[in-house]
This record gives structure tokens, sequence and C-alpha cells, in this order.
């Protein structure tokens, strides 16, 4: 089986001096970054997810700007694939899916940010490509969130988003778990 890591949108502006700062964000970031060192030592697919904002109106990732740049816990290394996106689905209109039919991966590894959006999405489209998807749910973040004058905290929000995703499009493992099994995934 082919593994590929795939890394969304782990920018600056998540951060906690970015315009969109994500509750949990730093530690996300550590913890992608441990997959990344373990894909990057046994030379699997890496991924590299970045969100330009270009959409009127836009006030975060705008294109140019430090708070678009990924975060230095994950920053590509040269010859790491980069796939910008301007939408929550990582596939939508981005070379993504050519990109790893071209590596023969059918199993990705996905985490990043944030849960509620871009990982939900981007973790249904694959699903629906066909691909066995591993989400890393202490490497994604979340934020706080209202709706119909109800408060949901960002932990409450990570969980229900996962607790959804898992089972139906993924299997839902925390970055411990997810380390032990790619152990015996053979490189590609």
């Amino acid at each position: 089986m082919n593994t590929a890591l795939v890394i969304v949108d782990i920018q600056n502006d998540y951060f906690p001096d970015g315009k969109l700062p994500l509750v949990g964000s730093v530690e996300a970031s550590q913890q992608a970054a441990r997959l990344l060192d373990h894909f990057r030592r046994a030379q699997w697919p890496i991924i590299h997810i970045q969100h330009i904002a270009v959409r009127p109106g836009a006030t975060f990732f705008l294109p140019g700007t430090p708070g678009a740049d990924f975060h230095v816990d994950v920053r590509p290394l040269p010859g790491e694939p980069i796939v910008q996106k301007n939408f929550p689905n990582s596939f939508r209109e981005t070379p993504l899916l050519d990109v790893l039919r071209e590596k023969q991966v059918n199993r990705l590894v996905i985490c990043g940010m944030q849960t509620n959006m871009c990982i939900d999405a981007t973790t249904r489209a694959a699903a629906d490509y066909g691909f066995e998807c591993l989400v890393a749910a202490d490497a994604c973040a979340a934020r706080n969130l209202a709706f119909d004058g109800h408060a949901v905290p960002a932990e409450q929000v990570h969980h229900a988003f996962l607790a959804a995703l898992n089972g139906s499009y993924a299997k839902v493992l925390k970055v411990d778990q997810l380390l032990a099994q790619l152990v015996e995934v053979p490189a590609c």
C-alpha cells in the first residue's frame, strides 16, 4: 500500500500572532512535524497544501504575506510538492488528485487545519475518490464557533468533526497510534 502524508494549511495566520489563530495550533503543528519527520526518513510521499485567499474581502492567507507562509514546524524542503488551493477542499481546482495518482498512492495520512473546514472537506473528497484515509486527530486544530446564539468551543468543534469522519470517511487516530501502524508500511 502506497501511503502519502497530506499536510493541510499549517500556515502562520492560524498561530497566536496570526490573523485567525486556532485553538491548539502550536500543539497540532508539533504533532504534524513528527509525522513529517517519519515520512521524510522513510522517503514516503509528502504533499504540502497551502491555502491562498483570492476571494474578495479575504482577511487572512493573503498572497505574498507572511501569514500565508508555511509554519516553521512543517516548512517544505526543496523538492517536496506544494499544492496551492483556494477552497476548503484540497482537491477542488488543484492538481492534488493527479499528483497522488502519479505517485500511485492509495492511502492518505491527513493532518492540518481547520478540522471543521479544510480537514473535513479534504478527507471527505479523498474518500469519495477511493483513498483510504487516516486522520491524525492530535495533528489537527479547530477554532471556536457560534451558531444560533450558541457558543461552540473549539475542543467540541474538533471532536464533533473527527467523530463524524471516523468510520465512514476515515480512521481517526492519534499520531502515536499512526506512527506505530506506519512502521509496518513498506516504502513507496
